[in-house]
């Protein structure tokens, strides 16, 4: 059994309410996040922490500031899952979004 599945097993036990700690991860979800992670260059994570509003959630960044983003059950995992697939794991709170990240923002609002 792989990190993964272990990870959404642990977290279907708990049973836990959606974007809450213990909230299970869809297949889905690990499988646009690993897919991601794989067809792209350069890759880091950005591991945002739950808020009052939102849960926790994961943030991708490819080498050329492509990036996509997916709720995840705590912060803990965010960093599991960087670590299984062997990326830098940043703390959102401590480690600000790569210029990167904002000049391809640009550039697709630009077309």
């Amino acid at each position: 059994m792989g990190i993964l599945s272990r990870l959404r097993g642990r977290a279907r036990q708990r049973g836990s309410v959606a974007g809450r700690p213990g909230t299970p991860v869809s297949d889905l979800t690990t499988r646009h996040l690993t897919e991601f992670a794989s067809s792209r260059r350069g890759v880091e994570a950005w591991i945002e922490p739950p808020t009052a509003v939102t849960g926790a959630s994961l943030l991708l960044v490819a080498a050329d500031g492509e990036w996509t983003r997916r709720t995840i059950p705590s912060a803990s995992w965010g960093h599991k899952f960087a670590e299984h697939l062997q990326m830098p794991g940043y703390d959102a709170g401590v480690v600000s979004y790569p210029q990167r990240m904002r000049d391809w923002n640009s550039r697709q609002k630009r077309g």
